[in-house]
């Protein structure tokens, strides 16, 4: 059922949407059974402490620069580390989640974000017998496992896939890759269409047998997801232009449950994909979310249906006409926690309505809503540490807060936004893939906590490097 202009104005007025709250960035909530503090602590000893962990030491190794206490080791680097079966690592690491594996293992599903044919890249991942879904095509996901006393193994999910980018974890424990692609069979050498949504089983290798792609969850530049375990619905980010992207929300059948490889066995048209339709406090509608630019920012959502989810003569983005929905450039990221989606949009330029360098919103499906709760504004010099700009991958931390990975211009950090509105630095890229003259830092990709908490995983995309960074982590209020 619709939510109603009416019912909006009421919930806002109740709820004090679009009240600007101060500072940079606006409150932000914390994952559920985030760690506490210690039983009888009180949490006044932090009360005048400022968020985050000082200041960054650069690193004469010249790979990652960390606050002192801190540090890092690297898991996989492309073109040095091997597979299983010999290859050395696939390149230009994406999106990554972590799960608990036997015996104190921790189990890494790693994205490779290789777009095109085969030849165009050194370290493809390699076509594994049986998990091949297109021969043409360079991507795919590898599983990486790291055991309790240092050992590290990895070996291919999927391969044939194009430009895996980000994904989503599943509450069944999966690994849902997404494929930043549009491309149709016989373009760009592909021998099958491109743009879908595959599921990889860390725990059972026979389950990625054959890979087949989840068409019911729509074809066109997917970037993330996240799974509503309450209802059954999945919501996914688009990373396009031209028009801008969408955020969907996948409805399932009746009846449908939700298990380990059950995806793959739904109906390419299973269930309903939809696109959202935003209006604000005063019932008119909002053409695309850069409009928003205070924190706190609500909108009302409606959902409307996709007329063609395999976009088989059009794009699923160009199916709408203007009024229709709302619209969003560089969708990225989500995770999901609070009963909700926290999405990225990483940046606006003249594309867009507002410019910024940055939001995340969190989408409340049981209010129906939309809150703006981070804005970055437009990084004036993006050459010079300090600043950030381009929010990608995120991660919802159990220290409190997110943990948000940076794809930008200029320096490249992983950096923190705490539940009162501080951002702080984590991690910066010292390694210049450019010249002395011409730096160039990648940027981070794939940021995930170990399910212990204990270790953040994350990424350098290119060359493609996977590192685990420990140290003295605590309560960031």
């Amino acid at each position: 059922m619709p939510l109603t202009r009416r019912d909006f104005a009421k919930h806002s007025a109740a709820t004090g949407a679009g009240v600007a709250l101060a500072g940079s960035v606006g409150v932000l909530g914390t994952a559920p059974g985030a760690l506490g503090s210690e039983p009888g602590d009180t949490g006044e000893a932090d009360a005048g402490r400022k968020a985050g962990y000082g200041p960054l030491v650069a690193d004469p190794d010249g790979i990652l620069a960390l606050p002192a206490g801190f540090s890092y080791r690297i898991i996989t680097r492309s073109g040095v580390t091997r597979l299983e079966s010999g290859e050395y690592t696939p390149s230009n690491h994406d999106g990554t989640a972590a799960f608990e594996g036997p015996r104190g293992v921790t189990l890494l599903v790693n994205n490779h974000e290789l777009k095109g044919p085969r030849a165009d890249w050194d370290h493809p991942v390699p076509l594994t017998d049986g998990l091949v879904y297109d021969p043409a095509a360079s991507g795919g996901c590898t599983v990486v496992e790291v055991h309790r006393h240092g050992q590290v193994a990895e070996w291919v999910g999927i391969a044939g896939t194009s430009t895996n980018c980000a994904g989503g974890s599943t509450p069944w424990g999966t690994w849902l890759t997404c494929e930043e692609s549009e491309d149709r069979a016989g373009e760009h050498g592909m021998t099958k269409d491109h743009g879908y949504v595959f599921e990889v089983d860390p725990q059972d290798r026979r389950a990625n047998r054959a890979p087949r792609p989840v068409k019911a969850l729509g074809r066109y530049a997917h970037e993330a997801v996240v799974v509503d375990q309450r209802r059954g619905h999945l919501y996914l980010t688009e990373d396009a232009s031209g028009p801008n992207g969408l955020f969907y929300r996948w409805v399932p059948p009746h009846g449908f449950r939700h298990g380990r490889g059950r995806l793959r066995t739904l109906a390419d048209d299973a269930g309903v994909l939809q696109a959202p339709k935003c209006f604000d406090s005063g019932g008119r509608f909002v053409d695309d979310l850069s409009r928003a630019t205070r924190t706190g920012t609500v909108y009302g959502v409606d959902w409307v249906d996709v007329p063609d989810r395999d976009a088989r003569t059009k794009p699923v983005r160009k199916q709408f006409a203007d009024g229709e929905v709302t619209r969003a450039r560089k969708l990225e990221g989500m995770w999901w926690a609070d009963g909700g989606a926290y999405f990225v949009s990483s940046y606006a330029r003249e594309e867009s309505p507002v410019a910024h360098d940055g939001q995340v919103w969190f989408y409340d499906p049981r209010r129906r809503t939309l809150t703006l709760k981070v804005l970055l504004g437009v990084n004036r010099n993006p050459g010079e540490d300090g600043a950030f700009d381009g929010p990608d991958n995120i991660t919802v931390s159990p220290y409190g807060g997110l943990v948000i990975a940076e794809d930008g211009e200029g320096v490249q950090h992983l950096f923190g936004a705490t539940d009162t509105g501080e951002t702080y630095p984590i991690a910066r890229n010292d390694l210049n893939i450019g010249t002395a003259a011409e730096p160039e830092f990648s940027e981070f990709t794939g940021v995930v906590f170990s399910p212990d908490g204990r270790t953040l995983f994350a990424n350098i995309q290119e060359p493609g490097i996977m590192l685990a960074i420990t140290g003295p982590w605590r309560r960031q209020r």
